[in-house]
């Protein structure tokens, strides 16, 4: 069925809501390019919905004998938990013991009494090969939306490439030795930048609930964001969704990777070939929302504007084959980055008129920097610098962080009251 073209520019509620009742295209996974996905990546049975996500990647050396304490925020509340651990990029098995999810009290430590013993095929430990992924048995407590869930792990035997997700902004802990059921901070000394294992939490939702996954680079992993206020601009679309009485989309999974590329790898799988483990594998997604492409057009040699559209092309026919709608942001500008030239720019206006024209997108929006943090004019060694933008609407209903932490106690006893 041929594809008709869209609207030129939507917001991203807009858009998102438009997705849940229009009928994506399906069909074969064209050219037969995607890669395999990795043991145990697919999503587990049910009606489950991912209520946060981060995307892997090799961060350092694995270590036995760690324990860790990951504290995540969730985006949409249901029954449940699951959470899964994955060893994508590990070359040796890693075995998990006594892993446990609560709720954060403050630092390290949880709510008392919220500490729950999650099962693996109702064991208390697990052992990944490499390059798999595992899911937790459901855990029969509620969860609420906007909570802050904390994933603690003990990780006895371990090796070789340690798989996680190096810029977290948010606060978590690590020790030595298996401390994993309590709930005091006592042990939980060690403070740490990163996600380490632990890449997606799902939940069983209301009715008829679904999640949008952002597919990205630092922009959306949130690169000069405040650490531990959840400011991404993903968070403030969750804010957005879950205060929105028309949009059946709640969850939201941040598939943010400081520095990616669509088309090749570095800083983390491109985006093309994390597709399968960082977007289609998670459970009850609906909507792709697609922003990056700078990165490749920075790159030396960079990209040019036919290899973009082909790998946008291919992106989002993959995306229809498994049946999700996609969102596209326009590239924003980058002028006064050390790699801006007049050919990088031309490239960009060309990507942008064919994101805006071509129809072969759902929906299509753009994502504002915020006026009060204007262009950088120095270059950025790391190549990771970036605009914080304002997210795709306004940004005056995000709230700031005291308004945030101040309804924060009013969650955690909410969270106790259900089980967790």
């Amino acid at each position: 069925m041929p594809r008709t073209a869209r609207p030129r520019r939507r917001t991203a509620l807009t858009a998102l809501s438009t997705c849940l009742v229009m009928g994506c295209a399906s069909g074969e996974i064209p050219g037969g390019e995607e890669p395999p996905p990795s043991p145990g990546a697919s999503a587990p049975s049910g009606d489950g919905v991912v209520t946060w996500s981060s995307s892997a990647d090799r961060i350092g050396a694995a270590v036995d004998g760690r324990g860790y304490r990951l504290v995540v925020r969730t985006s949409v509340g249901g029954t449940g938990l699951r959470v899964r651990l994955s060893n994508a990029f590990g070359d040796q098995p890693v075995t998990f013991r006594n892993v446990h999810a609560g709720l954060q009290r403050e630092g390290a430590a949880l709510v008392p009494g919220s500490n729950r013993r999650l099962t693996f095929g109702g064991a208390r430990s697990v052992t990944v090969p490499a390059g798999g992924i595992v899911y937790s048995d459901p855990l029969p407590v509620r969860v609420p939306a906007a909570s802050a869930l904390v994933v603690s792990l003990f990780v006895p035997r371990a090796g070789g490439v340690l798989t996680g997700h190096w810029m977290a902004m948010q606060t978590s802990y690590t020790t030595d030795g298996d401390h994993t059921a309590q709930e005091s901070a006592a042990n939980w000394t060690q403070r740490i930048g990163s996600w380490f294992y632990l890449d997606a939490v799902t939940v069983r939702p209301r009715p008829a609930a679904g999640a949008v996954v952002a597919l990205g680079d630092s922009i959306t992993d949130g690169w000069h964001s405040t650490t531990d206020l959840d400011r991404r601009w993903p968070d403030q679309l969750a804010r957005r969704l879950r205060a929105s009485s028309t949009s059946a989309v709640k969850g939201v999974a941040n598939a943010g990777i400081a520095g990616n590329r669509v088309l090749t790898d570095g800083p983390g799988q491109s985006a093309l070939n994390r597709l399968s483990r960082d977007v289609l594998s998670l459970p009850g997604v609906r909507t792709v929302f697609l922003f990056q492409g700078v990165n490749d057009i920075k790159a030396e040699p960079g990209a040019t504007a036919e290899g973009m559209i082909v790998g946008y092309r291919t992106l989002t026919e993959r995306a229809h084959a498994a049946g999700k709608c996609v969102v596209a942001a326009t590239i924003a500008p980058y002028k006064g980055w050390g790699e801006w030239d007049p050919a990088g720019e031309a490239v960009r206006r060309r990507v942008n008129e064919f994101i805006r024209t071509s129809g072969t997108f759902d929906a299509v929006t753009r994502l504002r920097p915020s006026p009060a943090q204007p262009p950088r004019r120095r270059p950025d060694p790391s190549g990771l610098r970036r605009r914080r933008p304002s997210p795709p609407q306004r940004q005056g209903d995000a709230g700031d962080g005291r308004r945030r932490r101040s309804g924060e106690p009013r969650l955690r006893r909410r969270a106790a009251r259900s089980g967790i």
